[in-house]
């Protein structure tokens, strides 16, 4: 795994076209509660100026919770500590948000406002009924619904768990605002610029395993026919049906990735637009990384070893030193799913997924979300 090298100053040199970009790195250096990870996310939060940014303001948190039997989202002493934090930088109120769909099962992972000291509500609502419409006409992405939580909050705090992903070859702080910020809608219509679904009744076994995969009640089986059917109204695209055949008898028909990832960042781009620059803050978190994406409803071993944190007011910048401190690592034993071989490819997670993650940092640029020239500082 990439060695990370970062200054142990606060902003010296640092470049105009530069980002900084905060590390607290996982590794403790003495056995003491002071010198683990979230004693040293405590001290990176006291770099930043949290109240000039929140002071007065209300506070939105964009996590994802995971569902089901999933265990490796960001734990929730973290949020606990970043509330904390936010309360006692005078925050008129904080809330944590993420799908409406996801918080009702989020209690049973530990997601209560008992343990997080702030309440976990639906971004768009009871029903996602709750959004803002803002048209960007690219391609079959006529408009992106931001839900209606994120929009209406004064600042934001983008708490993300890094991890690998099937349809974008990684997740991070840019999924976790395209993905995560829009209605169900706009994650069918962002997933559909990658192509369409067919599906091979002459490969298929009838083992029904790509319906229990769905998470959305858009995979069903016909009984009368004994065959698949896909209800699109439903369908997002998120292709967890194709990943669970084990057989190839679902694929996703067309070459969409490059516009399927210009879709992610102009959602971003929307969602970030509501806010002004000096009110958001992203944070990656860099630990129980795995293969796929926490949206599975259960979780797999950890590819790497835990890195730590990384934060920055640049969403690129982030995103790229996370990526950058991932790249060249080789999986842990028994990390890989059944019948999964690496490929070739220049990052981990393109030689898993066959996807360069690299890409979505240049499309960000392209949209002029930041810069992926960043600067490293250490916090220990």
């Amino acid at each position: 795994m990439t060695q990370l090298v970062a200054s142990r100053g606060r902003g010296r040199g640092v470049r105009a076209d530069q980002a900084e970009v905060l590390f607290a790195p996982a590794a403790i250096q003495r056995l003491e509660a002071k010198a683990s990870l979230p004693a040293k996310f405590e001290r990176l939060l006291g770099r930043y100026d949290l109240k000039g940014m929140c002071a007065g303001k209300v506070v939105a948190i964009k996590i994802h919770v995971g569902g089901e039997l999933s265990f490796t989202t960001v734990p929730p002493v973290f949020l606990r500590l970043l509330v904390r934090q936010i309360k006692a930088a005078g925050a008129q109120s904080v809330f944590i948000t993420d799908g409406t769909g996801a918080v009702a099962g989020a209690v049973a992972r530990g997601y209560t406002a008992e343990v997080l000291g702030a309440p976990l509500v639906g971004s768009a609502g009871v029903h996602e009924k709750f959004y803002f419409r803002h048209k960007v006409n690219y391609r079959s992405l006529k408009e992106v619904q931001v839900v209606g939580n994120i929009e209406a909050a004064d600042v934001l705090i983008n708490l993300s768990h890094f991890k690998g992903h099937g349809a974008c070859g990684y997740g991070a702080a840019c999924k976790n605002l395209a993905m995560g910020c829009v209605t169900q809608h706009s994650r069918g219509a962002l997933h559909k610029l990658e192509g369409g679904l067919a599906y091979d009744p002459q490969r298929c076994t009838h083992c029904r395993k790509c319906v229990e995969a769905c998470n959305h009640g858009a995979a069903k089986w016909n009984e009368a026919e004994n065959r698949l059917e896909i209800f699109y109204h439903h369908c997002s695209y998120c292709q967890h049906c194709v990943m669970a055949c084990p057989h190839g008898a679902i694929q996703l028909q067309g070459d969409g990735f490059i516009p399927f990832q210009h879709g992610l960042a102009l959602a971003t781009r929307e969602v970030l637009k509501t806010f002004e620059p000096q009110r958001v803050l992203h944070i990656n978190v860099l630990m129980q990384i795995t293969v796929y994406c926490d949206c599975w409803g259960f979780s797999t071993p950890a590819l790497v070893p835990d890195v730590g944190i990384l934060a920055s007011p640049d969403i690129v910048a982030v995103d790229k030193a996370s990526l950058d401190a991932t790249c060249d690592g080789q999986p842990l034993p028994g990390s890989l799913p059944p019948r999964m071989e690496l490929r070739g490819g220049k990052h981990l997670f393109e030689r898993i997924h066959g996807k360069d993650p690299y890409i979505q940092i240049r499309q960000m640029e392209e949209v002029g979300l930041g810069t992926g020239n960043y600067r490293l500082v250490q916090v220990n």
